[in-house]
């Protein structure tokens, strides 16, 4: 099992709302070693004293706090955010598209090695890229394997979201221990990386649900070592998902940067990208 960096698992519950959903609650329950509960017996709920709950019902899998100090996290790739992008998102012009080399004959192996709920990447398997994604994290990795789960159920009824979704393949693992293991012949095209820190110090701009999601998954304290093996493993080039006016990581200097307002994305060029 891969800990979960901020939240010890006594405090985290699993609540299904139907009985249909009881089985797939407890399998999540015995992958992360925590309780299962029926969500319509709030005197058992109450009882484990949990400060934060993964709430699985028909709309999908929630993550949720007691104390309501946020919104309910969820991974959703079908409406949304997620379906006004993928209709409406500025395609191969974006700035993401650029960085990782996307054209219109070249379609690169994505390796993302900090996966989160996917935004990321389900932008670059929208554009046509493959998607490896890594993820450590017990909880982000339920929501993001979740949010999967019922995008390939409303894709039978979707081909452009079948094809999209098809692209992306979700492994539950350490990034370092993953590169560890590739070999010289499965290098990726590409390596993504995008890094959780802290947030600013003036955290009130910063919404909620992102605030909690630093306090699920804290700082990822080996970003630095994670890039240094990343250099030595991508045939084309590493792509690093910076704040913009950050410090370059682990201060090595890219071979350049992409500017937005808020967001910077700096490349690690290996070598020409094909035309």
């Amino acid at each position: 099992m891969y800990i979960c960096l901020n939240i010890p698992m006594s405090k985290i519950i699993i609540t299904y709302s139907d009985s249909c959903l009881k089985q797939a609650a407890d399998r999540i329950s015995k992958q992360m070693d925590i309780p299962s509960i029926d969500a319509r017996t709030p005197q058992l709920i109450n009882a484990v004293e949990a400060d934060y709950s993964l709430q699985l019902s028909a709309n999908g899998l929630s993550f949720v706090s007691s104390k309501k100090n946020h919104g309910a996290i969820r991974c959703d790739f079908v409406s949304g955010s997620h379906r006004h992008r993928r209709n409406h998102g500025g395609g191969k012009g974006q700035m993401i598209a650029k960085a990782v080399g996307v054209s219109g004959k070249f379609y690169p192996n994505v390796l993302d090695l900090t996966a989160g709920l996917g935004s990321d990447g389900f932008v670059l398997a929208s554009l046509g890229c493959n998607l490896s994604l890594l993820e450590r994290n017990p909880i982000v990795y339920q929501l993001l394997n979740h949010g999967l789960e019922k995008a390939r159920e409303a894709a039978l009824d979707d081909i452009e979201l079948a094809e999209i979704i098809q692209r992306m393949t979700l492994i539950q693992t350490n990034s370092l221990d993953y590169l560890n293991t590739v070999s010289e012949d499965n290098f990726p095209d590409v390596i993504y990386i995008d890094p959780m820190f802290p947030p600013r110090k003036k955290s009130a701009q910063v919404k909620k649900e992102m605030q909690a999601l630093h306090q699920i998954v804290g700082a990822d304290e080996d970003a630095s070592e994670v890039l240094e093996k990343a250099l030595n493993k991508a045939i084309y080039r590493v792509v690093v998902k910076r704040p913009s006016h950050s410090d370059y990581l682990g201060m090595i200097k890219p071979s350049y940067s992409l500017e937005g307002k808020s967001t910077r994305y700096d490349i690690f060029a290996k070598q020409k990208i094909p035309k």
